[in-house]
């Protein structure tokens, strides 16, 4: 499994809401909803059809190091892109500048945001690494919030189960609120999971994947941790994987 993280401190277990939450939507079991052809008419190597992409994370530095060749995609095929940051990213290890990292995060991920073609960006405040003592539906009310504002027609987050516990909080705030706006939500994962298949980045994926390292670099104050990420980022080549969090209701068209 190659992943794309920058490096943040190491959290306990799950608290209970959200392992029981996790436990549902894992890519084993039978109760997981999944990406069949029956379902959501998914073909491999095909983006899911949207005009109006909301993609929600913990903290800055996740649009690029793990959502970045996904959203840029999204661009290229016509879809505006709207970015959500639950936090400011204050909690990560890591800084090699004088600049608190509440206050230089924002700014490194504006700049990585218009790298990637993200037409807006929102940083909210809540905690970064604590994102689990929130009260979870005032979580889901500010993600529904941002749903409303971009008139969005798709919610993307990182795969709960391949992060930490703050992503699981985000996964399930925004699988929340897409439910709520009848919406489905896909996850970028980093393995060929159940449920999953592979997106082919196709003729532009050595362009898609020059503009996601320069926007992981646009992270100056986590310059220390650039060298393995972009070295894993050329593993990754011209794929990635998606599964669906909440499904969409009936097939849905697809790009080619």
């Amino acid at each position: 499994m190659i992943t794309t993280a920058f490096r943040y401190p190491a959290r306990p277990g799950a608290e209970p809401l959200f392992a029981g939450w996790l436990a549902v939507h894992a890519p084993v079991g039978g109760d997981v909803p999944t990406a069949t052809s029956a379902r959501s008419g998914q073909a491999e190597g095909r983006l899911p059809r949207a005009d109006r992409v909301l993609a929600v994370t913990a903290h800055p530095g996740q649009e690029s190091a793990e959502l970045g060749a996904l959203l840029y995609t999204f661009g290229l095929a016509g879809a505006q892109v709207a970015l959500l940051s639950l936090t400011r990213g204050e909690a990560s290890e890591l800084n090699s500048t004088i600049e608190p990292l509440e206050s230089v995060r924002p700014w490194e991920l504006r700049v990585a945001a218009r790298l990637l073609g993200i037409s807006s960006v929102a940083v909210a405040d809540y905690p970064d690494g604590r994102l689990s003592s929130c009260e979870p539906g005032t979580l889901t009310d500010r993600v529904g919030r941002a749903i409303t504002d971009h008139a969005a027609d798709l919610v993307v987050v990182t795969d709960p189960a391949e992060s930490g516990l703050d992503d699981a909080v985000v996964a399930m705030a925004a699988c929340a609120a897409a439910k709520q706006a009848g919406l489905p939500t896909v996850a970028r994962t980093v393995s060929a999971v159940r449920g999953g298949w592979q997106l082919d980045l196709g003729d532009q994926a050595a362009r898609t994947r020059a503009v996601q390292r320069s926007a992981v670099a646009a992270h100056a104050s986590q310059s220390s941790a650039l060298g393995g990420l972009t070295f894993r980022l050329r593993l990754l080549g011209r794929n990635e994987w998606l599964r669906w969090l909440v499904p969409p209701p009936a097939p849905q068209p697809l790009l080619n």
